[in-house]
């Protein structure tokens, strides 16, 4: 089905800063829009308000006078439901209670034309119990924009279980011709985005209740080695304690409790306090302007490092002895099992063991010196270790001298499964790998979701395909071994791809 022509009427109900953002979104794209909120001259404002910030565009040069007259003339507030009776595409943007949602709509499709387009922005609640009263359930969907709207390019087209897969399609090409990533998803819990993302911070949240880390390290690591724009702790404090426990809340429960995505008593203390984050000047981090930011962790040596032998390969940590080599280290190679040995230290990439284990496992003592993943070794700034309690001092401190020779920042973690980085990309990856197992949306769509929605450095499911499914299996039955819980469980599609030799991306 052809996208939405520029010349039909789009109405967006709700003048909060949601809806404001897609009406705006909708003007710029040509259409004549209205805005509708039930606060008396709300609407207005929001409008006024979309014109200074387009205002501010002009002033920088980013958009034309004759553009911003344009959006200007397409903007106009509405006064109550009956001037939106011949709109062909109404979004709602109202508060995220469903059955306010309900009657909304049953009031719309009392209103409006058969042909008219429902829509709803919810970022939670199911689009089939939305629609399940309307006598045409097929005319509902779901268009998740993300905040701000003008600037965020995902949009999670949602079908539930009676929408029409042709208005899915004219929403998606219409997305797409507005300029936005357009995904489709199943109304499942969290659709895309609040579903596969859980992980990111619940590791991180589980990682400081055991004390592997404090949240200055934990966040860097993510930063600095992973390539995630922002930690977890800097993240929810950005997004608010409160919102983002809610939604853990949420999707735990409408999973009936599935462990993997156990909310943190940790952020619930935070809640219960009132420490929200940015907006309340303090969360895992204070905000008043002479407060300390804490610094990451970090081990130094004062020792020299000339050489050091590589022993087989290092798998996905390979990039690393390029790095070594172009900062002088001379490596010497043998055949052996992928493994690098400096002075009295062995070093390994992590496969997901405590490193005590692993040594024992291997016989390889205890100056055994864990590698955490990187998503380039060759320009990460830091990088996670991990060890056995009763390592050498003199092999921690030869393993830290050749990293740092390399030019990373070391950070040691304590002896924990899968260490900080590859804990995060293993259970983000097993996600997503469940939601394509159970229809909710395409390895494709999860990936360009998780890379425009939140901005993630590689899509989980490329992140998989690059690090191998038979390893990154390994990772994850090595992190439920060693807790003994559900919450690490493999997902069945993942097994089945390892075994077959596949590529989520092949299998697309």
């Amino acid at each position: 089905m052809d996208p939405l022509s520029q010349n039909v009427r789009i109405a967006v109900i709700g003048a909060g800063a949601m809806g404001a953002g897609i009406a705006q979104v909708a003007a710029q794209a040509g259409h004549p829009v209205l805005l509708l909120d039930n606060r008396p001259g709300a609407a207005a404002q929001a409008i006024a308000a979309i014109d200074q910030r387009l205002g501010q565009r002009v002033l920088k040069g980013k958009l034309e006078q004759s553009a911003l007259e344009a959006i200007r003339q397409r903007l106009q507030p509405a006064q109550n439901l009956e001037q939106l009776a011949d709109s062909d595409l109404i979004i709602e943007a109202i508060a995220e209670q469903l059955p306010a949602k309900q009657q909304l709509f049953a009031e719309l499709e009392a209103l409006c034309r058969a042909d008219c387009i429902l829509a709803s922005n919810t970022s939670s609640l199911s689009i089939t119990a939305m629609a399940a009263g309307l006598r045409h359930p097929q005319r509902l969907l779901g268009l998740h924009f993300f905040n701000p709207a003008p600037v965020m390019a995902l949009v999670e087209v949602v079908h539930g279980l009676a929408s029409d897969p042709a208005l899915a399609q004219c929403l998606y090409r219409t997305m797409s011709r507005w300029g936005k990533h357009p995904v489709h998803t199943r109304s499942t819990p969290g659709f895309i985005v609040n579903r596969v993302a859980r992980p990111f911070y619940g590791e991180s949240l589980r990682l400081l209740q055991e004390g592997a880390g404090d949240c200055a390290t934990l966040d860097a690591l993510l930063r600095e080695a992973g390539g995630f724009a922002m930690g977890a702790f800097e993240l929810t404090d950005l997004i608010g304690q409160d919102i983002n426990y809610a939604v853990t809340c949420s999707v735990h429960a409408a999973y009936y409790g599935d462990p993997r995505f156990q909310p943190s008593l940790i952020q619930k203390e935070l809640v219960d306090a009132g420490y929200l984050g940015r907006k309340t000047g303090r969360g895992f981090y204070a905000y008043a302007e002479d407060a300390p930011r804490p610094a990451a962790a970090r081990l130094s040596s004062d020792s020299a490092v000339a050489h050091c032998v590589l022993e087989g390969d290092l798998g996905w940590a390979a990039p690393l002895v390029q790095r070594l080599e172009a900062h002088g280290v001379q490596v010497i190679r043998r055949d052996g099992r992928g493994l690098l040995r400096v002075g009295e230290a062995i070093l390994m990439p992590s496969d997901g063991r405590l490193a005590g284990q692993r040594a024992r496992d291997e016989g390889l003592g205890n100056n055994l010196v864990l590698l955490d993943l990187a998503l380039d070794y060759r320009q990460a700034s830091r990088l996670a270790i991990s060890c056995p309690s009763a390592i050498a001092p003199q092999a921690l401190d030869q393993a830290v001298a050749l990293l740092q020779r390399a030019g990373l920042q070391v950070s040691r973690l304590s002896d924990t499964p899968a260490l900080a980085v590859l804990r995060t990309v293993a259970m983000l990856a097993n996600e997503a790998a469940d939601a394509v197992l159970q229809g909710v949306a395409s390895a494709a769509d999860i990936d360009l979701a998780m890379r425009s929605g939140v901005n993630y450095p590689l899509g989980p499911l490329a992140w998989a395909d690059r690090l191998g499914l038979e390893p990154l299996l390994k990772v994850l039955e090595h992190l439920q071994g060693a807790y003994g819980e559900e919450r690490y469980r493999p997902s069945l599609l993942l097994r089945r791809y390892a075994a077959q030799g596949r590529g989520f991306h092949d299998c697309a």
